[in-house]
């Protein structure tokens, strides 16, 4: 056994598929006592992708995503894993209320809904925000006969269809939109909001389904309470629909790596993969493991022979390497908006805003800089010391792309132009840390999900022993990476 050689795992893209792939292969690897060497490549100079914390002054502040789901249980099998189920922490429970711009004006966001879609009829009556037209239209839906067709859809298509557009324009657009910061009318909807399509088809209407979700929710939240706890060991986790680690997401990065470290996985970074190749069967040293070996050809000249590689990077990247073996038209259709966010550190006694919710949303139709706030240290109260406030404004949307390049200063100020209208909001900030995500949120058309699963079916006929996994194939939060990342390393060991 000592003579045997390894199985040579390659992993391209250190964000949070990639490294998970790779501590669950070292992971499976070790248990199993397969020899394995593994390798992770990334082009940037740091890993975690998107995940970026700045810990300054005491205060936490995220630069990409801040949360993840918490009824996703992959993210807390990791966390287990890590040792890390003591660092998590939920949102302030007194921070439920968040509020949508109209009119230049925060408004309380009407009750009565879930997802944009009425759950409450009485409640969505008093809506203050939708006309009495748009209101009969949207009630409607009760009765408009559910399609028959199977086909994907745009999420605006499929809203407007049942609801009305007015539903679309003043409510769903920026609360569903700003999720991916994207076009609902470009949006696949089942790549998306996919429990949207389900309802309309087991209850022949959304809002049906809705309102008997909501009926539903306390023993829904009871199981999915008890499977919370069953993942953890009984650990005792917070209850709240979003969690996050004490000392930021970069804390789950920082335990993966270490632990690979721990294991003596080959990790480089500022060394990206420029091409991939197919090298001859009779070269392969593991004919019983692999049907063929491949070259990645690197950056800095070199090159690293692997039999599986898992790719998780962006689809624009991804497309690069697969081009000249599969049909990556799949990837191509996938279009990325860039966003920044800007985030604002204050002294409390100048403040003047007593913050009393998560945040708030703007329409598109507002015509602000700003897409939507996070009153982060009213949400986290964790991110900031004691007699400070943190707030975090994201800019760029699907379409408006503009103010992400606008120079630092001339951003910070539109900014802070519409906190001042918006929140009255006229403190001096003592910070303001601006980061741009260019090219960050991936935009699923419509049929994304039957398209990519027809490339992989390309991949595994072309390329044995080559995988593609993360935010531009199916993994739209932080657990479904991690989840992917999982069932790559699986697949890898197989």
């Amino acid at each position: 056994m000592s003579g045997e050689r390894s199985l040579r795992i390659a992993i391209v893209g250190g964000g949070l598929t990639g490294l998970s792939a790779a501590f669950y292969a070292c992971r499976l690897a070790d248990e199993a006592g397969v020899h394995a060497s593994v390798a992770v490549f990334d082009s940037s100079d740091r890993l975690g992708g998107k995940i970026n914390t700045l810990r300054r002054d005491s205060f936490v502040i995220e630069r990409g995503p801040d949360s993840f789901l918490g009824r996703k249980l992959p993210m807390l099998h990791l966390a287990k894993d890590l040792g890390l189920l003591g660092e998590i922490v939920g949102t302030n429970p007194a921070a439920v209320k968040t509020y949508l711009a109209h009119g230049g004006k925060l408004l309380p966001m009407p009750k009565g809904l879930n997802l944009g879609i009425p759950n409450d009829l009485g409640a969505f009556a008093q809506n203050s925000l939708i006309s009495p037209h748009g209101k009969l239209r949207a009630l409607d839906e009760l009765r408009i006969p559910p399609r028959l067709s199977e086909e994907d859809e745009s999420v605006g298509d499929f809203l407007e269809r049942r609801l009305g557009r007015e539903m679309v324009d003043a409510i769903a657009e920026p609360l569903l939109a700003g999720i991916h910061a994207g076009d609902l009318y470009k949006l696949g909807l089942r790549a998306t909001f996919p429990q949207f399509a389900e309802m309309e088809r087991k209850y022949g209407s959304v809002i049906r389904g809705m309102i008997d979700a909501k009926r539903k929710a306390p023993a829904a939240g009871a199981k999915a309470a008890a499977a919370r706890s069953e993942a953890v060991g009984g650990y005792p986790i917070p209850p709240t629909a979003f969690l996050t680690f004490r000392d930021g997401l970069s804390a789950l990065i920082d335990a993966l790596k270490a632990r690979l470290q721990a294991y003596r996985c080959d990790i480089r970074i500022g060394i990206g993969v420029r091409s991939l190749e197919r090298a001859s069967m009779d070269n392969s040293p593991h004919a019983g493991l692999t049907s063929g070996a491949y070259n990645l050809h690197l950056d800095d000249g070199s090159s690293y022979e692997a039999d599986r590689v898992l790719i998780a990077l962006p689809a624009y990247a991804a497309s690069g390497l697969l081009n000249p073996h599969i049909d990556v038209s799949a990837l191509e259709r996938v279009d990325y908006v860039s966003v920044a966010n800007v985030v604002l550190g204050f002294d409390a006694k100048p403040f003047g805003h007593k913050l009393d919710g998560s945040g708030f949303l703007v329409p598109h139709s507002e015509g602000r800089t700003i897409t939507a706030s996070t009153w982060t240290s009213a949400k986290w109260r964790h991110t900031a010391p004691a007699g400070k406030r943190l707030i975090r404004c994201y800019v760029g949307r699907a379409g408006d792309e503009s103010g992400v390049e606008l120079p630092d200063d001339r951003l910070a100020e539109a900014v802070r132009h519409d906190l001042r209208e918006l929140m009255g909001l006229t403190a001096e900030p003592e910070f303001v840390e601006i980061t741009r995500l260019r090219r960050s949120m991936p935009q699923y058309p419509v049929g994304h999900t039957d398209a990519i699963a027809a490339l992989r079916a390309q991949l595994a006929s072309s390329l044995p022993g080559v995988y593609a996994a993360g935010a531009p194939f199916d993994a739209v939060g932080l657990p479904d990476c991690v989840e992917m990342g999982r069932t790559a390393a699986v697949q890898m060991l197989g």
